[in-house]
């Protein structure tokens, strides 16, 4: 019987739990979780409550065995690449090119990404957003979030030529080359309300700026992720005569998501993060290894800065409810988000709100409840902690992903896989059985395990596909196995969700040459 005995990693917890909907603290068993399904099933959304670290056998579930082909199309099936073009046989970019990949836990999945390229600045933006409570705000996010970035970094002439353009009815420049996979959709009917908003936008930036100002990436990250919040919520606010667009409007400020993005221009790398995504970069040794290097904080309850962060926006007397079961008010997960106007807006403001709403929204149990001990408002934030990088040829890729990539591998092990899946050179970790008990012929068999994956090790196409195939087929010895992917990618809907979640990844690869020669200019 081989020692590899298929074990589960404990299941994430749910990110937003409605309080009206808990059953007694005292109830120990598991029941179902949905906060990412509850526009679809509010009334399934429950507390519970696990040991520390909770295993569950593959025996227990309710899956079937995928044949090798049949995991294989699962795991391709949102994978993207993008390769940067090469300019008289030159490539002049320090990225080379990206790879991203999407796998759902959820029906659909509340996951987004974005990547485009900034076409009247020389950046490049990539992005990973996740949302709770519904997709509706992570979808906006995907949507409109670069295009807020990008007015951001323009000049004040170009900002100019712009709303001469559209005054004088006239084509307008494009801004940026979105580089999208099929199933990355966009909203068409929002478009309207989200261009009239992004032009009020520029608007003022034209009022405010200066001509011949240069704009900062660090300003223009900041206001971009601060403007577009400020407009989901003015939306929803106003509503729409359209119906449709007003009950959108409102999903949108109803739900909530995070939101990791990078900038990319030349030798110069931002991170803007709001919430529990992250980006990691990997950086190749002297001795050829990878280490991690975190570009980002996660902003929740095991971020002590966070922590102090929130309780000094409060009274004193919330101290012990501001932050209740590492929460926000002993709901919330991530303590910075985009939309989630329950945790922002008053409670007199979020009720004459839904009830000028369509009928379709009190649906949502979201929106009923008022959060508990809920006195002094805003307790949550969008604006981003921004990171800079300065790139060195030594810095290889860069890897962001949602937090159901980080749930499930350790960082330095993202990167190892990373480096060694670009490179084609397999670092031999010393093999490690996590303290069981294996026999001699078991651990010859473990030995020969790994050499057969040696071979096999890079029939991904894609660096994103490989990762999320490590991340959910990993056994406890750190090698991926078939039965244990398997099982996994044939959960039924209902059961996918408990065990892990959505997951998202972008890799960006660098032009270590571009880079070296970036340096040598600028010394010489």
């Amino acid at each position: 019987m081989p020692v590899t005995s298929q074990l589960l990693r404990a299941l994430p917890r749910a990110k937003l739990l409605a309080p009206s909907l808990l059953p007694c603290q005292h109830q120990s068993h598991l029941g179902p979780i949905s906060h990412r399904h509850a526009s679809r099933h509010p009334s399934h959304i429950w507390r519970f409550h696990l040991p520390s670290r909770g295993y569950r056998t593959t025996s227990d579930l309710c899956s079937y065995t995928l044949t090798p082909p049949q995991v294989n199309s699962i795991l391709k099936a949102n994978e993207y690449s993008f390769k940067v073009p090469e300019f008289d046989g030159k490539n002049v970019s320090s990225v080379m090119g990206f790879d991203s990949n999407q796998l759902p836990a959820n029906a659909p999945i509340e996951d987004r990404r974005s990547a485009a390229t900034c076409l009247q600045t020389r950046g490049m933006l990539l992005g990973v957003f996740d949302g709770h409570a519904g997709c509706a705000c992570a979808q906006a996010l995907s949507e409109r979030l670069f295009y807020y970035i990008a007015v951001s970094l323009l000049p004040h002439e170009t900002l100019c030529d712009l709303e001469a353009a559209v005054e004088a009815g006239r084509a307008l420049s494009p801004i940026l080359q979105w580089h999208k996979h099929p199933h990355d959709y966009f909203s068409r009917e929002a478009q309207t309300l989200y261009f009239n908003s992004l032009r009020t936008y520029w608007q003022e930036l034209i009022d405010l700026n200066s001509p011949g100002e240069i704009p900062d990436t660090r300003e223009a990250l900041l206001n971009a992720f601060k403007r577009l919040d400020n407009d989901l919520s003015l939306e929803a606010q106003v509503g729409d005569p359209n119906a449709f667009l007003h009950y959108w409007v409102l999903r949108v400020a109803f739900s909530g998501a995070t939101a990791c993005v990078a900038h990319i221009d030349g030798q110069d790398l931002y991170i803007a993060n709001a919430g529990d995504g992250r980006a990691v970069l990997g950086v190749q040794e002297e001795d050829g290894s990878f280490s991690a290097h975190t570009l980002s904080n996660d902003h929740n309850a095991q971020n002590e800065d966070e922590v102090t962060r929130i309780r000094s926006e409060h009274p004193p007397s919330e101290r012990k409810t501001v932050i209740r079961q590492d929460r926000l008010l002993g709901l919330l997960m991530p303590f910075r988000a985009f939309g989630d106007v329950k945790f922002k807006w008053s409670i007199e403001l979020q009720k004459r709100v839904l009830e000028s709403g369509p009928d379709q929204l009190h649906e949502n149990e979201h929106t009923k409840f008022i959060p508990p001990n809920y006195h002094t408002p805003p307790y949550l934030t969008a604006e981003p902690e921004i990171t800079y990088h300065r790139l060195r040829p030594q810095d290889r890729f860069l890897v962001i992903g949602s937090d159901g990539l980080w749930e499930t591998l350790h960082r330095q092990e993202v990167v190892r896989i990373v480096g060694e899946y670009l490179t084609g050179v397999h670092q031999r970790q010393p093999l490690t059985v996590g303290g069981y008990r294996v026999t001699l012929g078991q651990m010859q068999g473990l030995l020969e395990e790994r050499k057969a994956r040696m071979s096999t090790a890079f029939e991904d196409q894609n660096a994103a596909t490989h990762l999320i195939r490590h991340a959910v087929g990993n056994n406890e010895f750190g090698t991926v196995d078939h039965e244990r992917l398997s099982k996994m990618l044939s959960l039924p809907e209902e059961l996918a969700r408990m065990y892990r979640d959505d997951i998202t990844i972008i890799i960006t690869q660098f032009n270590p040459h571009v880079i070296g020669a970036q340096r040598q200019e600028e010394q010489s």
